[in-house]
């Protein structure tokens, strides 16, 4: 399994970006999926995640209401919609895969991309 972010990039507080994670070297609709970021000073954080299916989603709430995470089997890509964007939201954002379960414990997904950028700023 190989996974590779896009999409990060600068944008102003309360505006909004659409992260990818595309996957290759497997069949994406065996993995669970999940969105990971890494902001100053802090450990990694689980933000969103989802079932094979697409069917199941989970978050944490600091980003309840906000951020939507959805995948597309078919291209083997999934997405990582951030609405209302806040400063404390920059970071470098990772996908991880796992074939067990939607964990929002970084540390069950052994697969992870190299990340990319969001930075949160005016």
């Amino acid at each position: 399994l190989q996974l590779a972010e896009s999409g990060g990039g600068l944008v102003q507080p309360g505006g909004s970006l659409t992260l990818s994670c595309a996957v290759s070297g497997a069949t994406a609709r065996f993995y669970y999926i999940a969105w990971i970021r890494q902001t100053p000073g802090k450990e990694h954080e689980g933000v969103s995640c989802i079932n094979t299916s697409g069917g199941t989603t989970n978050y944490p709430d600091s980003v309840k209401g906000r951020f939507t995470i959805s995948r597309d089997n078919s291209k083997n890509i999934v997405y990582l919609r951030m609405n209302s964007l806040k400063p404390e939201d920059t970071g470098v954002y990772y996908c991880g895969g796992n074939t067990h379960d939607c964990s929002p414990d970084p540390s069950t997904y052994p697969t992870w991309g190299q990340g990319t950028q969001v930075t949160v700023s005016s």
